[in-house]
Protein backbone atom coordinates (compact mmCIF):
# COMPACT_ATOMS: atom_id res chain seq x y z
CA UNK A 1 0.00 0.00 0.00
CA UNK A 2 1.15 3.48 -0.86
CA UNK A 3 0.22 6.40 1.59
CA UNK A 4 0.05 9.11 -0.96
CA UNK A 5 -0.25 13.15 0.25
CA UNK A 6 -3.80 14.68 0.37
CA UNK A 7 -4.82 10.97 1.91
CA UNK A 8 -6.88 11.42 5.08
CA UNK A 9 -6.77 9.14 7.89
CA UNK A 10 -10.27 6.89 6.55
CA UNK A 11 -8.33 6.58 3.26
CA UNK A 12 -5.22 5.14 4.66
CA UNK A 13 -7.27 2.91 7.14
CA UNK A 14 -10.06 1.75 4.04
CA UNK A 15 -7.01 1.10 1.83
CA UNK A 16 -5.38 -0.95 4.47
CA UNK A 17 -8.44 -2.74 5.03
CA UNK A 18 -8.63 -3.56 1.32
CA UNK A 19 -4.94 -4.63 0.73
CA UNK A 20 -5.66 -6.98 3.90
CA UNK A 21 -2.74 -4.95 5.93
CA UNK A 22 -4.40 -4.33 8.77
CA UNK A 23 -1.33 -2.10 9.85
CA UNK A 24 -1.77 -1.27 13.53
CA UNK A 25 -3.49 1.73 14.92
CA UNK A 26 -0.22 3.66 16.10
CA UNK A 27 1.71 3.06 12.35
CA UNK A 28 -2.01 4.70 10.96
CA UNK A 29 -1.34 7.77 13.94
CA UNK A 30 2.38 7.85 12.38
CA UNK A 31 1.32 8.27 8.71
CA UNK A 32 -1.59 10.64 9.26
CA UNK A 33 0.98 12.85 11.20
CA UNK A 34 3.42 13.05 8.38
CA UNK A 35 0.27 13.45 5.95
CA UNK A 36 -0.60 16.74 8.05
CA UNK A 37 2.93 18.05 8.59
CA UNK A 38 3.57 17.69 4.38
CA UNK A 39 0.07 19.51 4.25
CA UNK A 40 0.97 22.16 6.52
CA UNK A 41 4.78 23.07 4.94
CA UNK A 42 2.78 22.62 1.41
CA UNK A 43 0.38 25.06 2.39
CA UNK A 44 3.09 27.29 3.84
CA UNK A 45 4.62 27.50 0.41
CA UNK A 46 2.28 28.54 -1.32
CA UNK A 47 0.46 31.31 0.93
CA UNK A 48 3.79 32.26 2.88
CA UNK A 49 6.07 32.64 -0.39
CA UNK A 50 4.97 36.42 -0.89
CA UNK A 51 5.68 37.41 2.71
CA UNK A 52 8.19 35.22 4.01
CA UNK A 53 10.89 36.79 5.47
CA UNK A 54 14.76 35.82 4.94
CA UNK A 55 15.21 34.82 8.22
CA UNK A 56 18.63 33.21 7.58
CA UNK A 57 20.32 36.14 6.34
CA UNK A 58 18.71 38.91 8.73
CA UNK A 59 20.19 36.53 11.34
CA UNK A 60 23.47 36.75 9.93
CA UNK A 61 23.30 40.72 9.43
CA UNK A 62 22.27 41.37 13.00
CA UNK A 63 24.56 39.09 14.65
CA UNK A 64 27.65 40.77 15.84
CA UNK A 65 30.86 39.34 15.63
CA UNK A 66 33.31 39.04 18.19
CA UNK A 67 35.56 41.93 18.87
CA UNK A 68 38.43 41.69 21.56
CA UNK A 69 38.17 45.48 21.86
CA UNK A 70 34.55 45.47 23.21
CA UNK A 71 33.40 45.18 26.62
CA UNK A 72 30.80 43.43 28.78
CA UNK A 73 27.68 44.69 28.48
CA UNK A 74 28.17 45.66 24.75
CA UNK A 75 26.47 42.40 23.38
CA UNK A 76 23.33 43.64 25.07
CA UNK A 77 22.15 44.08 28.44
CA UNK A 78 18.38 42.45 28.82
CA UNK A 79 15.83 42.89 32.34
CA UNK A 80 13.03 40.47 32.81
CA UNK A 81 10.26 41.87 34.91
CA UNK A 82 8.17 38.72 36.08
CA UNK A 83 8.43 36.09 38.61
CA UNK A 84 5.67 35.40 41.29
CA UNK A 85 4.83 33.26 44.00
CA UNK A 86 3.42 30.24 41.74
CA UNK A 87 5.56 31.22 37.98
CA UNK A 88 9.26 30.93 38.72
CA UNK A 89 10.15 28.98 35.39
CA UNK A 90 8.95 31.78 32.97
CA UNK A 91 11.43 34.30 34.02
CA UNK A 92 14.23 32.04 34.31
CA UNK A 93 13.42 30.82 30.77
CA UNK A 94 13.50 34.28 28.96
CA UNK A 95 16.22 35.50 30.88
CA UNK A 96 18.56 32.59 30.47
CA UNK A 97 18.17 32.12 26.77
CA UNK A 98 18.92 35.95 25.90
CA UNK A 99 22.34 34.76 27.63
CA UNK A 100 22.43 31.48 25.87
CA UNK A 101 22.08 33.28 22.35
CA UNK A 102 24.90 36.00 23.32
CA UNK A 103 23.48 38.67 25.66
CA UNK A 104 26.23 39.58 27.95
CA UNK A 105 23.75 40.23 31.27
CA UNK A 106 20.13 39.33 32.42
CA UNK A 107 18.38 40.67 35.18
CA UNK A 108 15.16 39.90 36.15
CA UNK A 109 12.61 41.82 38.32
CA UNK A 110 10.37 39.87 40.62
CA UNK A 111 8.96 39.10 44.07
CA UNK A 112 10.24 38.16 46.81
CA UNK A 113 9.10 34.61 47.30
CA UNK A 114 10.04 34.02 43.69
CA UNK A 115 13.19 35.55 44.21
CA UNK A 116 15.42 32.21 45.98
CA UNK A 117 14.03 30.08 43.87
CA UNK A 118 14.90 32.23 40.31
CA UNK A 119 18.14 32.06 41.89
CA UNK A 120 18.05 28.44 42.59
CA UNK A 121 17.78 27.59 38.98
CA UNK A 122 21.69 29.59 38.05
CA UNK A 123 23.97 31.77 39.35
CA UNK A 124 24.70 33.05 35.72
CA UNK A 125 21.22 35.47 36.47
CA UNK A 126 21.41 39.18 38.44
CA UNK A 127 17.94 38.47 40.31
CA UNK A 128 16.41 41.50 42.16
CA UNK A 129 13.60 40.91 44.89
CA UNK A 130 11.75 44.20 44.54
CA UNK A 131 8.22 43.59 42.97
CA UNK A 132 5.28 43.34 45.56
CA UNK A 133 1.79 41.67 45.61
CA UNK A 134 -1.15 42.87 47.53
CA UNK A 135 -1.19 40.26 50.38
CA UNK A 136 2.08 41.71 51.61
CA UNK A 137 0.50 45.19 51.08
CA UNK A 138 -1.90 47.31 52.99
CA UNK A 139 -4.45 49.72 51.67
CA UNK A 140 -2.14 53.13 53.56
CA UNK A 141 1.21 51.52 52.37
CA UNK A 142 0.30 51.26 48.49
CA UNK A 143 1.18 54.65 46.83
CA UNK A 144 4.32 54.56 49.02
CA UNK A 145 5.70 51.16 47.91
CA UNK A 146 4.28 51.59 44.37
CA UNK A 147 6.66 54.33 44.10
CA UNK A 148 9.63 52.30 45.86
CA UNK A 149 9.36 49.75 43.61
CA UNK A 150 9.18 51.45 40.56
CA UNK A 151 12.40 53.46 41.68
CA UNK A 152 14.11 50.62 42.40
CA UNK A 153 13.57 49.08 38.49
CA UNK A 154 13.94 52.75 37.19
CA UNK A 155 17.51 53.41 38.46
CA UNK A 156 18.87 50.38 36.35
CA UNK A 157 16.70 51.39 33.26
CA UNK A 158 19.62 53.17 31.89
CA UNK A 159 21.58 50.05 31.39
CA UNK A 160 19.48 48.20 29.32
CA UNK A 161 19.06 47.47 26.23
CA UNK A 162 15.54 45.87 25.93
CA UNK A 163 13.09 45.28 28.77
CA UNK A 164 10.70 41.85 28.67
CA UNK A 165 7.39 42.56 30.28
CA UNK A 166 5.41 39.20 31.53
CA UNK A 167 6.80 36.05 31.80
CA UNK A 168 5.40 34.56 34.79
CA UNK A 169 4.15 37.80 36.16
CA UNK A 170 0.45 36.68 37.77
CA UNK A 171 -2.06 38.49 37.88
CA UNK A 172 -2.17 40.52 41.31
CA UNK A 173 -3.98 44.19 41.30
CA UNK A 174 -1.27 45.70 43.05
CA UNK A 175 1.98 43.90 41.22
CA UNK A 176 -0.15 44.76 37.96
CA UNK A 177 -0.33 48.76 39.15
CA UNK A 178 3.54 48.60 39.71
CA UNK A 179 4.12 47.02 36.08
CA UNK A 180 2.24 49.62 34.86
CA UNK A 181 4.69 52.38 35.95
CA UNK A 182 7.33 50.34 35.20
CA UNK A 183 5.84 50.43 31.41
CA UNK A 184 5.53 54.32 32.01
CA UNK A 185 9.04 54.31 33.20
CA UNK A 186 10.55 52.65 30.19
CA UNK A 187 8.76 54.53 27.77
CA UNK A 188 10.24 57.64 29.00
CA UNK A 189 13.95 56.40 28.69
CA UNK A 190 13.15 55.07 25.13
CA UNK A 191 13.62 51.59 26.20
CA UNK A 192 12.35 48.74 24.01
CA UNK A 193 9.43 47.00 25.73
CA UNK A 194 8.03 43.10 24.72
CA UNK A 195 5.18 41.86 26.23
CA UNK A 196 4.50 38.54 26.72
CA UNK A 197 2.41 36.69 29.09
CA UNK A 198 0.64 38.13 31.74
CA UNK A 199 1.70 41.23 30.43
CA UNK A 200 -0.61 40.74 27.35
CA UNK A 201 -3.44 40.32 30.09
CA UNK A 202 -2.19 43.93 31.14
CA UNK A 203 -1.95 45.85 28.01
CA UNK A 204 -4.95 44.55 26.79
CA UNK A 205 -7.07 46.22 29.38
CA UNK A 206 -4.88 49.48 28.83
CA UNK A 207 -3.89 49.69 25.32
CA UNK A 208 -2.77 53.37 26.19
CA UNK A 209 0.56 51.97 28.30
CA UNK A 210 1.89 50.93 24.48
CA UNK A 211 -0.36 52.59 21.99
CA UNK A 212 2.37 54.75 19.74
CA UNK A 213 5.40 54.03 21.19
CA UNK A 214 7.07 52.32 17.76
CA UNK A 215 9.77 50.42 20.37
CA UNK A 216 6.95 48.47 21.44
CA UNK A 217 6.46 44.33 20.81
CA UNK A 218 3.53 42.50 21.98
CA UNK A 219 3.71 38.52 21.42
CA UNK A 220 0.13 36.75 21.49
CA UNK A 221 -0.61 33.43 21.55
CA UNK A 222 -4.06 32.27 19.33
CA UNK A 223 -6.06 33.16 22.58
CA UNK A 224 -3.95 36.30 23.83
CA UNK A 225 -4.70 37.82 20.10
CA UNK A 226 -7.89 36.88 20.09
CA UNK A 227 -8.81 38.86 23.16
CA UNK A 228 -6.28 42.04 21.68
CA UNK A 229 -8.70 41.84 18.72
CA UNK A 230 -11.62 41.77 20.27
CA UNK A 231 -10.52 44.90 22.44
CA UNK A 232 -9.03 47.22 19.53
CA UNK A 233 -11.03 45.86 16.61
CA UNK A 234 -14.16 45.13 17.80
CA UNK A 235 -14.69 41.92 15.79
CA UNK A 236 -13.53 38.58 15.18
CA UNK A 237 -10.49 37.29 14.55
CA UNK A 238 -10.43 36.88 10.58
CA UNK A 239 -8.55 33.93 9.12
CA UNK A 240 -9.31 34.66 6.08
CA UNK A 241 -7.39 37.91 6.17
CA UNK A 242 -4.39 37.20 8.65
CA UNK A 243 -2.24 39.48 7.13
CA UNK A 244 -4.35 42.40 6.75
CA UNK A 245 -6.17 41.79 10.13
CA UNK A 246 -2.71 42.02 11.95
CA UNK A 247 -1.25 44.85 10.07
CA UNK A 248 -4.77 46.87 11.02
CA UNK A 249 -4.50 45.88 14.64
CA UNK A 250 -1.12 47.26 14.32
CA UNK A 251 -1.44 50.24 13.23
CA UNK A 252 -4.70 50.84 15.09
CA UNK A 253 -2.81 50.47 18.53
CA UNK A 254 -0.03 53.28 16.97
CA UNK A 255 2.52 51.36 15.28
CA UNK A 256 3.29 48.67 17.50
CA UNK A 257 4.96 45.77 16.47
CA UNK A 258 2.94 42.56 17.08
CA UNK A 259 4.33 39.06 16.41
CA UNK A 260 1.12 36.69 16.19
CA UNK A 261 2.41 32.89 17.27
CA UNK A 262 1.40 29.79 15.36
CA UNK A 263 1.91 27.28 12.86
CA UNK A 264 3.04 30.32 10.71
CA UNK A 265 4.53 33.75 12.57
CA UNK A 266 3.05 36.39 11.01
CA UNK A 267 4.51 39.69 12.34
CA UNK A 268 3.77 43.70 11.66
CA UNK A 269 4.32 46.98 12.59
CA UNK A 270 0.97 48.14 11.14
CA UNK A 271 3.14 49.01 7.89
CA UNK A 272 3.99 45.84 6.69
CA UNK A 273 3.80 42.31 7.23
CA UNK A 274 6.68 39.14 7.35
CA UNK A 275 6.08 36.02 8.04
CA UNK A 276 8.20 32.83 9.68
CA UNK A 277 7.06 29.48 8.55
CA UNK A 278 10.08 27.36 9.50
CA UNK A 279 9.60 23.80 10.70
CA UNK A 280 9.62 23.77 14.46
CA UNK A 281 8.41 20.92 16.43
CA UNK A 282 5.17 19.22 17.19
CA UNK A 283 6.04 19.14 20.54
CA UNK A 284 3.94 22.08 22.24
CA UNK A 285 5.16 22.15 25.98
CA UNK A 286 5.27 25.03 27.85
CA UNK A 287 7.59 27.69 28.11
CA UNK A 288 8.54 28.31 24.29
CA UNK A 289 6.95 31.48 24.55
CA UNK A 290 9.26 32.79 26.90
CA UNK A 291 11.90 31.66 25.08
CA UNK A 292 10.39 33.73 22.43
CA UNK A 293 10.39 36.55 23.73
CA UNK A 294 14.38 36.69 25.33
CA UNK A 295 15.45 36.21 22.57
CA UNK A 296 13.41 38.21 20.43
CA UNK A 297 14.79 41.00 23.30
CA UNK A 298 18.54 40.30 22.46
CA UNK A 299 18.16 40.39 18.16
CA UNK A 300 16.33 43.66 19.02
CA UNK A 301 19.13 45.17 20.55
CA UNK A 302 21.65 43.92 18.34
CA UNK A 303 19.29 45.70 15.41
CA UNK A 304 19.29 48.52 17.14
CA UNK A 305 22.87 48.66 18.01
CA UNK A 306 23.62 48.23 14.08
CA UNK A 307 21.01 50.57 12.37
CA UNK A 308 22.68 53.44 14.99
CA UNK A 309 26.07 51.77 14.25
CA UNK A 310 25.22 51.78 10.12
CA UNK A 311 25.36 55.55 7.88
CA UNK A 312 22.58 54.68 5.47
CA UNK A 313 24.50 51.26 4.28
CA UNK A 314 21.97 48.77 5.86
CA UNK A 315 20.78 46.44 2.57
CA UNK A 316 18.78 43.91 4.56
CA UNK A 317 14.96 44.48 5.04
CA UNK A 318 13.16 45.07 6.69
CA UNK A 319 14.72 48.01 8.56
CA UNK A 320 12.49 48.57 11.55
CA UNK A 321 14.74 46.90 14.45
CA UNK A 322 11.17 45.67 15.73
CA UNK A 323 10.80 44.04 12.83
CA UNK A 324 14.10 42.09 12.67
CA UNK A 325 13.96 41.50 15.86
CA UNK A 326 10.67 39.69 15.69
CA UNK A 327 12.08 37.41 12.32
CA UNK A 328 15.43 36.93 13.57
CA UNK A 329 14.10 34.83 17.13
CA UNK A 330 11.00 33.48 15.95
CA UNK A 331 13.45 31.61 13.45
CA UNK A 332 15.55 31.04 15.47
CA UNK A 333 13.37 29.40 18.56
CA UNK A 334 11.96 27.23 15.29
CA UNK A 335 15.16 25.63 14.39
CA UNK A 336 15.75 25.12 18.02
CA UNK A 337 13.06 23.55 18.39
CA UNK A 338 13.41 21.09 15.76
CA UNK A 339 17.27 19.89 16.72
CA UNK A 340 15.54 19.28 20.51
CA UNK A 341 12.78 17.26 18.71
CA UNK A 342 14.89 15.40 16.80
CA UNK A 343 16.86 14.49 20.06
CA UNK A 344 14.60 14.15 22.52
CA UNK A 345 11.03 13.77 20.59
CA UNK A 346 7.81 13.46 22.96
CA UNK A 347 10.22 13.73 25.87
CA UNK A 348 11.40 17.32 24.73
CA UNK A 349 11.35 19.97 27.41
CA UNK A 350 11.76 23.43 26.96
CA UNK A 351 15.36 23.25 29.10
CA UNK A 352 16.37 20.93 25.78
CA UNK A 353 15.46 23.66 23.40
CA UNK A 354 16.77 26.13 25.18
CA UNK A 355 20.02 24.13 24.83
CA UNK A 356 19.72 24.05 21.12
CA UNK A 357 19.93 27.92 21.05
CA UNK A 358 23.43 28.23 20.94
CA UNK A 359 24.02 25.40 18.30
CA UNK A 360 21.70 26.25 15.92
CA UNK A 361 22.53 30.21 15.83
CA UNK A 362 26.33 28.39 15.10
CA UNK A 363 24.66 26.57 12.31
CA UNK A 364 23.51 30.23 10.82
CA UNK A 365 25.95 32.29 11.34
CA UNK A 366 29.41 30.50 12.86
CA UNK A 367 31.00 32.50 15.76
CA UNK A 368 34.59 32.08 14.22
Amino acid sequence: MIVKHGMNYLTVLNSARNHKLAPPLAVLRRQQFLIRVLGVRGENRMQGSKFEADSDNILRAITPVFDPNRHKGQAGKVAVIGGCREYTGAPYFAAISALKIGADLSHVFCTKDAAPVIKSYSPELIVHPVLEESYSVGDRDKDHITRRVVAEVDKWMERFDCLVVGPGLGRDPFLLDCVSEIIKQARQSNVPIIIDGDGLFLVTNNIGLVSGYPLAILTPNVNEYKRLVQKVLNCEVNDQDAHGQLMSLAKQIGGVTILRKGKCDLISDGEIVKSVSKHGSPRRCGGQGDILSGSVAVFLSWARQLILADEGNLIISPTNPTMLGCIAGSALLRKAASLAFEDRKRSTLTTDIIECLGRSLEDICPAC
